[in-house]
């Protein structure tokens, strides 16, 4: 009767996040009291590791442990958590999922957020600053000379950039060398091949493996890679997911910085 009653009260008051980029929306907001567990891949901003225990990764989840936090709201994200979500469902949860693959829907959810937790106003402030800074970035790289990029999300086998990922490329002045896979929003379907990205001569490579550090060597003795420009001229730059591969505030702050820095080095 208790988790009955907190599932209909607005605002939720307790608040378990199952990936980390609501984690990070909240405490931007100011609302991260209102947090009572988190993804285990939270990391921003770096106090949540302290405060707010973990009940998941990313494909798993600690339902007992979550049912005993007495949520009144749950938030995951994409299919990947569907299986959770239902069970959390069956438990007598609300769960809102999201499943925001460009930056048009990394925006949706900052705005989508606030609106659940009685904070639209600032979270419209905080989208509209936002937008302001995707704005400038691209008008600052406008009329410069577009370095090829070719963006590897995984290494075995070589996955390219999600939606996100290649906007931000194209924000920052860059050419997404395989932009036309980035719609597929499964990694599967956005699996390319070494001749591919040696065919396609990226002047930069950006790397960013989830949950594993990047070996910049063995990128740049695979075979066939050594004429490419961004292995011959040492450009290949390592971003680290928390940056760049959740789809929230922090591609957008931290990760496109990133993406610009790399791209302007290459001159």
């Amino acid at each position: 009767m208790c988790r009955l009653v907190l599932m209909v009260c607005f605002p939720p008051r307790r608040i378990v996040c199952l990936t980390e980029e609501t984690v990070e929306t909240l405490y931007l907001l100011g609302e991260q009291h209102r947090i009572v567990g988190v993804s285990g891949y939270a990391v921003r901003p770096p106090e949540v590791r302290r405060d707010k225990p973990r009940v998941a990764a990313f494909t798993s989840a600690d339902i007992p442990k979550i049912l005993a936090l007495t949520p009144d709201l749950v938030l995951t994200f994409s299919d990947l958590q569907a299986g959770i979500a239902a069970d959390l469902i069956r438990a007598g949860l609300a769960v809102h999922a999201f499943n925001q693959r460009d930056i048009a829907g990394i925006l949706a959810m900052v705005r989508t957020v606030g609106a659940l937790v009685g904070a639209a106003s600032r979270a419209e402030a905080l989208a509209q600053g936002y937008e302001a800074r995707l704005a400038a970035i691209s008008a600052a790289a406008a009329g410069r000379r577009r370095p090829k990029v070719y963006f590897e999300e995984w290494d075995e086998p070589l996955i390219s950039g999600i939606g996100w990922v290649s906007e931000l490329i194209a924000i920052s002045g860059g050419e997404d060398v395989f932009a036309d896979r980035a719609r597929q929003h499964a990694a599967r379907d956005r699996i390319v091949s070494a001749d591919a990205v040696a065919t396609a001569a990226p002047d930069v490579i950006l790397a960013s493996w989830c949950g594993k550090k990047v070996a910049v060597d063995r990128i740049r003795q695979r075979t066939g890679w050594a004429t490419i420009p961004a292995v011959r001229n040492g450009r290949i730059v390592e971003i680290k997911s928390s940056m760049i591969l959740q789809p929230g505030p922090a591609a957008l702050t931290d990760g496109l910085d990133a993406i610009v820095a790399a791209l302007r080095e290459t001159g």
